[in-house]
């Protein structure tokens, strides 16, 4: 499609939202009113479109925006506090080192109509581990060797060797529970999980036009508390300013993610609230380590000390974020206080460049997403490389093509955020920088060390958190000096909301939170 149609095809969008009404929320995408909670409908001003509504397949948070604890839900859960919570499953309790036993929720049914219980269970982890899904996520699960069902609301994990993040792990999204005839379909070559998402969640697809917007509606047979709206709407809009616009005026409840630079332009709003809380993720540019020059750690330190991090976030940022030390944040356990980090040096990295034989630097290119952060990190580090001799060109992609591009590793220098869904430290070490992790599962600087592969396996079986820890700064350290990553910031979220908007939250790995939201 030219930029001209997609203009126009977003200019007569905001047409159709401008004429809905002064109010948000109050008719569907349809103009219809439907359901138990009729006329309250959430519409959310978001970035980019989910690429997939698969849980067992995703890999973005954009994708699990809309799917993870809407459509989809994992046996347990966990609160603003990082703390586990009964999910589809009531009580649990390890057994022993590897054994962990669970009690199912009983009454509950997949929007198909199909039973939740031990069988389904058994079928959604075994179809993340099959060779033929290839999910991304397999390694989540993969350390399970027996699922045993006790009976139809009693099921058993044996796994292979202590695991110690399993909870963690069955809260993420990739553990949420799929109907067992949506599989069924999907495993026959039929309507594919995306095209067909039935899980057992307090909302329920409607529709999808890719690109433009998607549609939920309140499943009003939930086994819970049934939510208070009719149902949520996702409005595809690139631009942030656009976002928190249709925030200003009516014509969107939630603006989601906006930009740094806007937070005191929603402070002051008679009609926006600004939320803002602290995240699990980190920010970093990465280096392919594949690709010349990046393959030598020399020039990979010299990019970190050329780069003055404190300044990134305050200015790209306006001061929201915490300058990273290690790839493991505060709020994450594994988190090592006293690891340092590298200090802005342009001396140092010129040092440093000229001993890996590039005294006059050298030339690549910085990709990123259309995001207007990202795009602000990379002209704020281009100037900063520039100033060391490395004369950096900025690669802006779309995100589906920015995450397949980096997948592939067909990128040399590149910007992304890690979001770690579960709150622990293996979550982080074992997807961004463990050799099985290379590539889509998201080890994108294509980083590979034994003795770090043979810490993060050890720390993932050890069943003392405090020697997990130990072993958490003893990889760091040495993964800062490996530098695969120039690490700019620890996250916090922050989002728009209308002052209509009640009970609303974002969890700390970034998801929207919307089942207890309210329209006043």
């Amino acid at each position: 499609m030219s930029k001209f149609l997609k203009a126009i095809l977003f200019a007569s969008l905001l047409l159709i939202l401008a004429a809905c009404a002064s109010e948000p929320g109050s008719e569907n995408a349809s103009g219809e009113t439907s359901g138990e909670n009729a006329g309250e409908t959430l519409i959310i001003a978001t970035q980019a479109d989910a690429t997939m509504l698969d849980p067992h397949l995703g890999t973005d948070i954009p994708s699990a925006n809309i799917f993870h604890n809407k459509i989809f839900e994992t046996l347990v859960k966990q609160d603003e506090n990082m703390e586990f919570q009964p999910g589809l499953a009531t009580e649990w309790e390890r057994v022993d080192e590897t054994t962990w036993e669970f009690t199912l929720r009983e009454g509950v049914e997949f929007h198909d109509g199909e039973p939740f219980n031990a069988e389904a269970v058994k079928a959604n982890l075994e179809r993340v581990v099959n060779e033929d899904l290839a999910s991304p996520r397999a390694s989540l699960f993969n350390m399970i060797s027996e699922i045993e069902v006790v009976d139809d609301y009693k099921i058993r994990l044996i796994t292979e060797y202590p695991y110690s993040p399993m909870l963690s792990n069955l809260a993420h999204y990739a553990g949420g529970m799929i109907s067992p005839a949506a599989i069924e379909e999907h495993a026959s070559g039929g309507t594919t999980v995306t095209e067909n998402p039935v899980g057992t969640g307090p909302f329920v697809f409607e529709s999808w036009t890719p690109g433009s917007e998607l549609n939920l509606t309140t499943n009003d047979s939930y086994w819970g508390e049934a939510p208070s709206i009719a149902g949520v709407q996702y409005l595809i809009i690139p631009e942030a300013q656009t976002r928190i616009s249709m925030v200003e005026t009516g014509d969107a409840h939630i603006a989601e993610p906006v930009t740094t630079s806007s937070v005191s332009r929603i402070e002051g709003s008679d009609v926006m609230e600004f939320y803002n809380t602290e995240g699990l993720g980190v920010d970093y540019m990465g280096m392919n380590v594949q690709k010349e020059p990046f393959d030598d750690k020399l020039v990979r330190q010299a990019v970190n000390h050329a780069i003055d991090m404190d300044a990134l976030i305050e200015h790209v940022y306006n001061g929201v974020g915490i300058p990273a030390e290690g790839p493991i944040g505060p709020a994450v356990f594994g988190h090592d206080p006293e690891l340092e980090g590298y200090e802005h040096n342009p001396e140092k990295a010129k040092e440093l460049l000229a001993e890996a034989g590039f005294p006059d630097g050298f030339e690549t290119t910085i990709s990123t997403n259309d995001d207007q952060a990202r795009r602000d990190a990379a002209e704020f580090i281009q100037s900063q490389l520039s100033e060391v001799g490395i004369e950096a060109t900025i690669e802006v992609m779309e995100w589906g093509a920015y995450l397949e591009a980096t997948a592939a590793g067909d990128h040399e220098m590149f910007i992304l955020g890690w979001s770690n869904m579960t709150g622990d430290g293996d979550y982080n070490q074992y997807y961004l920088y463990h050799s099985d992790s290379l590539g889509p599962a998201g080890n994108r600087a294509f980083y590979s060390n034994p003795e770090v592969d043979a810490l993060i396996d050890e720390a993932r079986s050890e069943t003392d958190q405090e020697a997990r820890a130990q072993l958490y700064s003893e990889v760091q350290q040495i993964e800062v000096e490996d530098a695969p990553l120039a690490l700019m910031r620890h996250v916090e979220h922050i989002a728009a909301v209308h002052e209509s908007v009640e009970g609303f939250w974002m969890h700390p790995s970034g998801i929207l939170m919307l089942d207890g939201v309210t329209i006043e």
